[in-house]
């Protein structure tokens, strides 16, 4: 079902300088006070969120500095990721960062905690549901040994911190997010324009649930509303399965430019979802993937439009 947008309310958006949770604060900010919480060591990061009416703390997770965000927030979204591939760093920043936060906001309305659908155990073409089983995917990648071990820890920390401070959670599992700001479908656009080969799985098709932008800030409301003790998980990818083969050959047909692949074993496999109990929280994504990725084209690179 679908839910109200939210309006008035204090919101805390940590990760705030990410490709996610920048868009997301500020469209928040409109109708809320939002907090948005990141390191900021890009000071014109800063400048572009207070411009739209968010106001920057910064915090340190991996040292449990978060007091600087107001304790009385009504909810806490929850996108900061450290993947520095420093196992000390990365598991004192992701999950014992989200235990600093939901002691801090222990309080609060409902607290949402994006994972990602890396925690999922690669199983070839397999439609995972929330109970499957979990597992290293992206430890395949050098540049992100850490990833997936540190979700599924994270995860475990606010399974452990719903049920140790009664603070309602959901536990988001994103896809593939994208839009105007970017994502793994821009990487990829940015790789046809440069000419180099787009790595695919040997398992072919590579296929995810990529989810538009627009469709993250309209589902937030009904994830909120969701949010229980025990947590709840759930699925967080647009309703349709797409490969990289075709979003790469539709980008192709966009711009004039050609997709040439990699096969390797060297990549993670496909991660497709069952996005039932996403549908029955949030309703329908409404933003079709091939819109989607057209108006990203046209926002990043409108010259190439037409080929």
């Amino acid at each position: 079902m679908e839910t109200e947008p939210l309006e008035g309310a204090r919101i805390i958006v940590t990760g705030v300088t990410g490709q996610v949770a920048g868009p997301l604060a500020m469209s928040l900010a409109s109708a809320n006070e939002v907090y948005g919480a990141a390191r900021f060591t890009d000071g014109g990061a800063r400048d572009r969120l207070e411009e739209a009416g968010v106001r920057c703390v910064r915090i340190d997770l991996a040292g449990g500095d978060v007091g600087g965000l107001p304790a009385d927030a009504d909810y806490v979204l929850h996108f900061a990721v450290s993947k520095t591939n420093d196992w000390g760093t990365d598991l004192d920043a992701n999950a014992g960062g989200v235990a600093w936060l939901m002691e801090h906001h222990q309080r609060a309305r409902a607290f949402l905690h994006c994972s990602t659908t890396a925690v999922y155990r690669p199983s070839g073409h397999r439609v995972f549901a929330e109970d499957d089983q979990l597992g290293d995917n992206h430890g395949v990648w050098p540049f992100l040994r850490t990833y997936s071990i540190c979700k599924i820890a994270a995860e475990g920390t606010a399974r452990w911190g719903t049920r140790r401070f009664g603070l309602p959670t959901v536990i988001a599992r994103l896809s593939v997010p994208y839009g105007d700001g970017g994502g793994w479908p821009a990487v990829h656009l940015q790789m046809l324009i440069n000419g180099s080969q787009i790595p695919v799985h040997t398992d072919a098709p590579s296929t995810y649930n990529p989810i538009h932008q627009d469709d993250i800030l309209r589902s937030v409301p009904g994830l909120l509303a969701a949010a229980a003790v025990p947590a709840m998980v759930v699925n967080w990818g647009g309703d349709e399965a797409v490969s990289i083969e075709e979003w790469c050959g539709y980008l192709g047909e966009l711009t004039g430019l050609t997709a040439t692949f990699a096969p390797t074993d060297r990549t993670i496999d496909s991660v497709e979802i069952d996005t039932t109990r996403r549908r029955r929280l949030t309703g329908p994504t409404t933003v079709a993937w091939r819109d989607g990725m057209r108006r990203m084209v046209e926002a990043r690179h409108p010259e190439l439009i037409g080929g």
